[in-house]
């Protein structure tokens, strides 16, 4: 299997993929390595915003709606992808809209589906309960008793205005103010190549090549058959024997697959 891109998706598939001592897993990261003070110290997703040695840091086209501004998004180019720059913010969203994604017509994606692997996903500090996972491998923390005084006032206006306090916003009353959980473990950030990447390391049939840039999916007719990438300033191409994943974000993949 090759893989590419190893950010939140291919950290994970990496990992899952590479259980199997009978498979043999590639990874390309165009970035680099995470292992740097500002990727694991939580604040300094401040000063990952605009590096561009771990930032794609693109840009939108000019917006007419703007007044011909440009959107600026930052996705992440290292291991764990943008989840080694975001502000560690761990929401999983409202699940009225996992039931209207069903109801559209994708079985699958009901809050009832998607609730079992949530909680298999985290390893939340307050504890495992009917919402909540207690012994997954993505560590998230409850920072409630951390937050400044100011958070409990925010809260309260909105009390004040009719709206619901949540205790928890992945809990059973998900909708209303409230404080979130960050995804961090022992005051470091975490992230898919933490969590995930990073355990797998060790094994025989897992190899990783960082600053691998994909340049292009090799097609035999329609099936992908490799990659061709340069690394260190030399082209190379790599053959897969199962099948090519391309896992480089919202934005890279449907570039690589045009």
């Amino acid at each position: 299997h090759i893989i590419v891109g190893a950010g939140s998706a291919g950290c994970v598939l990496a990992e899952r993929l590479s259980r199997d001592p009978r498979r043999r897993v590639l990874l390309l990261e165009a970035g680099g390595s995470d292992r740097r003070l500002r990727v694991q110290m939580p604040i300094g997703y401040g000063l990952s915003f605009y590096d561009a040695s771990l930032n794609w840091m693109l840009r939108t086209e000019p917006d007419p709606g703007l007044d011909g501004r440009q959107g600026y998004w930052p996705r992440g180019k290292v291991l764990g992808g943008s989840g080694a720059i975001n502000a560690m913010v761990f929401v999983r969203g409202q699940p009225g809209d996992f039931d209207h994604w069903r109801d559209q017509g994708n079985p699958g994606w009901g809050w009832s589906d998607v609730l079992p692997v949530f909680r298999r996903m985290e390893c939340f500090s307050g504890g495992a309960d009917p919402w909540r996972g207690g012994d997954g491998p993505l560590q998230v923390a409850d920072v409630s008793a951390d937050v400044h005084p100011l958070c409990q006032s925010y809260l309260q206006a909105g009390a004040w205005h009719g709206l619901p306090v949540s205790d928890d916003l992945n809990g059973a009353e998900p909708e209303g103010v409230g404080l979130y959980d960050i995804t961090t473990r022992d005051g470091r950030r975490e992230s898919a190549s933490t969590a995930y990447l990073q355990p797998a390391l060790g094994r025989p049939n897992l190899e990783v090549r960082i600053d691998a840039l994909a340049r292009q999916i090799r097609f035999d007719g329609r099936r992908a058959t490799g990659v061709r990438f340069l690394q260190h300033g030399q082209e190379h191409t790599v053959q897969a024997r199962l099948e090519v994943i391309v896992c480089a974000g919202a934005i890279n993949s449907p570039q690589l697959l045009l």
